[in-house]
């Protein structure tokens, strides 16, 4: 997956939040100032990278993100953990979780999804026998 500009995932991320629109919503929503032929630009660009795609409505083109959200965390984590841990998760989520205030309550949900992930098919709590 080619990665995106900084610009690039701005606009995704409105895409991705509100749906399809047009540039004018999109420049409405856009979390910095700027100008409509930068925003346009952004807009070809993922056009031509095949991540949005448009629609004409009457003169009007809406866009509508076509690569999903998830994927791209998912690229985005992998190329962090390769180029910043040495392509080793486990010391990122160890990274991670020193450097972040986690209160004790996120520890234990870490912990809680730790054990389900390693038990994929166990039991609830709430579904065990007595």
């Amino acid at each position: 997956m080619p990665r995106f500009t900084q610009g690039e995932l701005e606009v995704m991320r409105i895409l991705w939040t509100r749906g399809e629109l047009k540039p004018a919503e999109i420049h409405a929503q856009f979390p910095r100032k700027i100008t409509n032929p930068s925003l346009r630009s952004y807009l070809m660009i993922l056009l031509d990278k095949g991540h949005v795609v448009r629609r004409r409505v009457g003169k009007a083109y809406y866009y509508r993100a076509k690569t999903r959200r998830e994927s791209t965390f998912r690229s985005m984590l992998r190329d962090l953990a390769r180029v910043c841990c040495d392509g080793s998760v486990e010391n990122l989520l160890c990274q991670l979780i020193r450097t972040e205030k986690l209160s004790e309550a996120d520890l234990l949900a870490l912990k809680r999804l730790s054990d389900e992930v390693q038990r994929p098919n166990a039991p609830l709590e709430e579904e065990k026998e007595p």
